[in-house]
């Protein structure tokens, strides 16, 4: 039966597979995703599309199974094996540049057909392949149906809806017409109404399709009918052995057919029923739908007795997937193996990096296990971490919690150590210093082996040094260096000993934490070489080393997301949001503080990204609502993580905020104690200095000395202001220059202040600025700009930044396209675009301006392939 109404679709199709063959320099790669619901022929449009290919053009299926929790990189390893051999799929696993490599080898065509199955692994490597999609000879093609929020697949998703380079098609339900030319005259001489069977059917091509099939009987009144009606003169051992099929959630596999029974003639009695098609892989059902129908009709009880058998059949075969396994025993209600089978898929997730898939293969297996037992201690400890991993902390405190309670009914004093370290650091990321720092203390009380009490020690440490109290975590580190161990303590101690190096300025302390983050790597101790880069960028940020923090993060966040860890992915996110406040980069700035509030991940990550949004809503003139909401979250979280460098920002951003005409603020009525006890710690000399300057701007300074004080902030309280803007934009922070001139004493230098302040898109902190010097007597003040005129850094988002820093290292077109892996007409649109932002007139402008522009350096040139190949390899 033909396809009706999909045109538009086929055609669009069939430009993207031409695209890829052209051989006049213009061939490029694209992603085409396919929406419709259930039955609006997706596979169908695919099949005929590849039915009428180009000659040369390889096919490769990746199609995603309905598990009830995914299989972890099922569709990759599918893909893999299907080149290369089966082997070679599980030498891929994690390593997305070798996935990209391998299916760019020929002209191809990557089939991923009913993603809204996929896993969030897959995920994350089909992201690698498309952000480098125009330079490979691969049209990605991705069918799903509506995902709900949360789902993996809306990263994918969103990716490419920022993207140039594709095609987003949807199915849209039959028309009328197209149901009178498919069902024809048969149904409507039984008396039945085209229209009526539109609006019965909602233009579902399947639905219809399967009324068609049927244009003797009366009209069917479900689609569940309809497709049963197809098993009508099967007979009942051919009945059972189709609802045997049907437990399969994808394919039947060929070496399954033996050992169940079904063979050749049994199987063609059944495929003469349409509702079967064979494959390279096995026997499955030609639509999803279909299979439900006929799974729908097993008896209560039945079902579970199929899904054993199926079962029974893989462990003969000896080759199943531990995610498939889990599925059928699950399904058949035997308690032991799914069980076993869940804990491996739970090993298997978690080697892959699919953290995700690893929590819900946890979470069954403990709904099979008795309470107070050893192993369920075990298990709930491995799914608190998989759970802090992907940000869930409510969840994680609640499992180890229960872990918790369960090693002390045991008397297992080690049991009982790793429960609180665990507990420790769930709690620190959950902002509740306090009970972090009791749990610490109890896993290095509790523990009798020195595996959990290294551990405890290194969590100790670490919270001791977060908190600046450096000497205490050098002598915890220190107290522990003589009883090495094979975990990560080592590691974990090795990061937090550099940290408080670079708390205190030793500038060596930067590489020592790359290495330390690379030893973890090794050693796939991932989650603590992501710790590392947390720590570098967020001090590399906080002391204003902006080139080096940016380089830091470019590096840092693909990295998270490649393994799936969400936790550092937000906090990170949100260094990087603080990164682009201070250069005043407000888009790209709102952009990432918006995605890491957006999450609702831990308190921890959403600290900065509330005073960054502050901020951005306090300079921009938003409404007092908003920007209160936010300050009151951070203070919230501030004030349970007691850490002076949150507690000084936040009040920085309050006492701006005073500046900018707010309220007198009772935030601002502890600052003296909190100052006091921040230059008692190392580190702090940039919050210090920051609140210090807001507070003489609003009047409450208190003249004190200024030695000490990093260079922009002492030269503005010794009066200094024009002094401290070249600093500050020597530095690279634009916003914090042009605030120091308005406030300088001599008239040209206020005055250039605030023509700059009108540059950088801040009409708040503008106004403010030019009633101030008004005030003040000063007449001679630059215009206001009209709407429309500025042109700036401001609005660019994070993908222009990226063009734009590689145009201002001397990048031509092709470089461009190579390094981003884009096509030089996408670079060259991505180009016209900024120079329009920035109010320039050709490229070699932004590399003059560079340095102005928070840009880098003229001619500052970054190995971004290094880097790329290094985040496939990680």
């Amino acid at each position: 039966m033909g396809l009706f109404e999909r045109a538009p679709q086929l055609d669009a199709l069939g430009r993207a597979m031409e695209r890829v063959l052209r051989t006049d320099g213009s061939a490029s790669g694209t992603v085409v995703t396919i929406a419709g619901a259930a039955g609006a022929g997706k596979t169908s449009v695919v099949g005929a599309a590849l039915a009428a290919r180009p000659a040369g053009l390889r096919v490769l299926a990746a199609r995603c199974d309905p598990l009830s929790t995914p299989r972890p990189l099922g569709p990759i390893r599918d893909v893999v094996a299907g080149i290369d051999g089966p082997a070679s799929a599980e030498t891929l696993l994690g390593a997305e540049a070798d996935f990209a490599a391998t299916v760019s080898t020929t002209p191809s065509v990557l089939v991923v057909d009913d993603a809204q199955w996929i896993d969030a692994a897959s995920v994350e490597v089909l992201r690698f392949l498309v952000r480098r999609i125009e330079r490979i000879p691969v049209v990605v093609v991705v069918a799903y149906r509506d995902v709900p929020i949360g789902h993996a697949l809306l990263a994918l998703l969103g990716d490419v809806a920022r993207m140039e380079s594709t095609e987003r098609l949807t199915l849209p339900p039959l028309s009328a017409e197209a149901v009178r030319a498919l069902v024809g005259e048969r149904v409507g001489e039984h008396g039945v109404d085209h229209q009526a069977i539109r609006d019965l059917t909602g233009g579902n091509p399947f639905f219809v399709a399967e009324i068609a099939r049927h244009p003797g009987q009366v009209l069917p009144t479900t689609v569940r009918d309809a497709v049963l009606s197809s098993t009508a003169g099967l007979a009942p051992a051919e009945v059972d052995a189709l609802q045997l099929i049907a437990t399969a959630p994808d394919v039947l596999d060929n070496r399954l057919l033996p050992y169940l029974g079904l063979d050749v003639p049994l199987l063609r009695r059944l495929e003469s029923t349409g509702l079967l098609v064979r494959s390279p892989r096995g026997v499955a059902f030609r639509h999803e739908l279909a299979r439900l129908a006929v799974a729908s009709s097993i008896e209560p009880g039945v079902d579970a007795l199929l899904h054993l058998r199926v079962l029974d059949a893989w462990e003969q075969v000896g080759a199943g997937s531990d995610a498939v396994l889990t599925h059928h025993a699950a399904a058949g209600g035997d308690v032991e193996r799914t069980r076993r089978y869940a804990i491996l898929a739970a090993a298997d997730a978690t080697a892959a990096g699919a953290h995700t898939e690893a929590v819900a293969f946890l979470s069954l297996a403990l709904e099979h296990l008795d309470d107070a037992t050893a192993q369920r201690a075990t298990l709930l400890e491995q799914l608190s971490t998989e759970q802090y991993m992907v940000s869930r902390l409510p969840a994680a405190l609640t499992s180890i919690d229960e872990a918790l309670r369960i090693r002390e009914l045991l008397g297992d004093r080690d049991g009982v150590s790793v429960a609180h370290d665990r507990r420790a650091v769930v709690e620190y990321y959950s902002a509740q210093r306090r009970e972090a720092e009791r749990h610490a203390d109890a896993a290095a009380a509790a523990s009798a082996g020195p595996e959990a009490l290294a551990s405890a020690h290194a969590t100790r440490a670490y919270l001791a040094y977060r908190h600046l109290d450096v000497d205490e975590a050098r002598a915890i580190a220190d107290a522990q260096r003589d009883r090495p161990t094979t975990g990560a303590a080592d590691l974990r101690l090795a990061i937090t000993e550099a940290g408080a190096d670079l708390v205190e300025g030793r500038a060596s302390a930067r590489t020592r934490l790359v290495d330390a983050a690379n030893a973890a790597l090794s050693r796939s101790f991932d989650e603590v070489a992501t710790t590392a880069y947390s720590n570098l960028s967020a001090f590399d940020v906080e002391h204003r080393r902006l080139d080096d923090a940016e380089a830091v993060l470019a590096t840092s966040i693909p990295m998270t997301v490649d393994l799936d860890i969400a936790l550092c992915r937000q906090w990170q996110t949100g260094m990087r949001s603080r990164l682009h406040l201070l250069r005043g980069r407000w888009a790209a700035s709102a952009e990432d503080a918006a995605a890491v509030l957006d999450d609702q991940g831990a308190p921890l990550t959403a600290v900065w990204p509330h005073i960054v949004a502050a901020l951005l809503a306090i300079r921009t003139g938003a409404d007092t609502t908003r920007v209160e909401a936010h300050l009151a979250s951070a203070e919230q979280i501030a004030r349970d993580l007691d850490e002076s460098l949150v507690t000084l920002a936040l009040r920085s951003a309050v006492a701006e905020g005073v500046w900018h005409g707010r309220a007198d603020d009772a935030r601002l009525d502890d600052v003296a104690r909190r100052l006091a006890d921040a230059e008692q710690r190392p580190g702090t000399q940039w919050a210090v200095g920051d609140l210090r300057v807001w507070l003489a701007r609003t009047g409450r300074g208190d003249g004190g000395p200024t030695a000490g004080l990093p260079e922009p902030y002492r030269l503005e309280l010794d009066g200094a202001h024009a002094d401290a803007a070249r600093a500050w934009r020597d530095l690279g922070a634009p916003y914090d220059a042009a605030v120091a001139e308005v406030h300088a004493r001599d008239a040209a230098t206020a005055a250039a202040g605030l023509a700059r302040l009108d540059a950088l898109d801040v009409p708040a902190t503008a106004a403010r600025a030019r009633a101030m010097l008004t005030a003040r007597g000063l007449r001679a003040l630059p215009s206001r700009p009209r709407p429309g005129t500025l042109a700036n850094p401001s609005g660019l988002t994070n993908r222009q930044l990226d063009v734009a820093r590689l145009v201002a290292q001397g990048l031509t077109n092709a470089e461009l396209a190579t390094a981003l892996y884009i096509s030089a007409k996408t670079a060259d649109h991505h180009v016209s675009a900024i120079l329009a932002k920035l109010g320039l007139s050709s490229r070699r402008e932004i590399v003059r301006n560079a340095a102005s522009l928070g840009l880098g350096r003229p001619g500052e040139m970054r190995d971004v392939a290094h880097v790329d190949g290094a985040l496939g390899h990680a």
